[in-house]
């Protein structure tokens, strides 16, 4: 579904992606791994537009993307969570939810204006459709709360309804669990175990190795912006190459 080929990305003359090159195949859950500063969400930025690689492509159901503003990438079909929360804090739960829908609401404002009816029948499908979400998630009950009240967990849920509200072919998870507690990461693996056997595709970045190692089909090792290793799981923990630069260290950057 996703394709990069030598893809290089550098600030100010320094690399932070280095020639790197993978595939994210349909159906499936791709980790993206690696220490910190290894280039995991450099990658997850150029990947939706929020930068451009300074060199190579990136391909998404044969449609070159790399050189396409994030809100074009955006309606594609790919979607997106961020390492640090980006949620409205002054809006619901609900407001919150409804604008991963946005791409479908239509952009007139002659329409908006004159509250056409089939204006006001598309309103309540996509507002079905965001409380489907928010059961889907356990969030119903707080649909009607201002996001900044949330708790942390809470919020991080909040990010993932939106994420996959619009129905996306493809989902870019920047550490979904990060900071959560153990039950907590519990509920959100088992969300996306769902989301997988749904037919969606993602990309996940994640710390959590034990969380990696349970759910993904396939894991790509970045260190120091350079892809060392591919392969399933089992394949990814027994490279020399990952066990030197990552997984060595894994309980200190975990």
């Amino acid at each position: 579904m996703l394709q990069l080929k030598n893809v290089s990305k550098n600030f100010g003359g320094l690399p932070a992606l280095s020639d790197v090159s993978f595939d994210v195949p349909r159906g499936k859950l791709t980790a993206l791994i690696g220490p910190n500063g290894a280039g995991k969400s450099t990658m997850i930025n150029c990947m939706t537009g929020v930068l451009e690689p300074s060199s190579g492509e990136i391909t998404f159901q044969q449609q070159l993307i790399s050189n396409l503003p994030a809100y074009k990438i955006s309606r594609l079909g790919i979607s997106r969570t961020f390492q640090n929360l980006k949620i409205f804090p002054r809006l619901t739960v609900l407001e919150n939810i409804l604008t991963g829908l946005s791409t479908e609401g239509g952009d007139s404002m002659i329409m908006a204006m004159l509250r056409l009816p089939y204006l006001r029948h598309q309103e309540r499908q996509l507002k079905l459709r965001a409380m489907a979400a928010l059961d889907r998630f356990g969030l119903t009950d707080k649909a009607n709360w201002p996001a900044r009240v949330l708790a942390y967990g809470d919020k991080k849920r909040v990010e993932l309804a939106r994420a996959t509200v619009g129905k996306p072919q493809l989902i870019l998870l920047d550490e979904p669990v990060a900071g959560l507690n153990a039950e907590e990461t519990a509920t959100i693996a088992e969300q996306l175990r769902l989301l997988r056997s749904s037919g969606h595709t993602m990309l996940l970045v994640e710390h959590d190795m034990d969380l990696v190692m349970e759910i993904a089909d396939q894991v790509v090792v970045l260190d120091s912006g350079k892809c060392i290793a591919t392969g399933t799981p089992a394949e990814v923990r027994n490279n020399p190459l990952v066990l030197e630069a990552y997984l060595g260290r894994m309980d200190a950057t975990a």
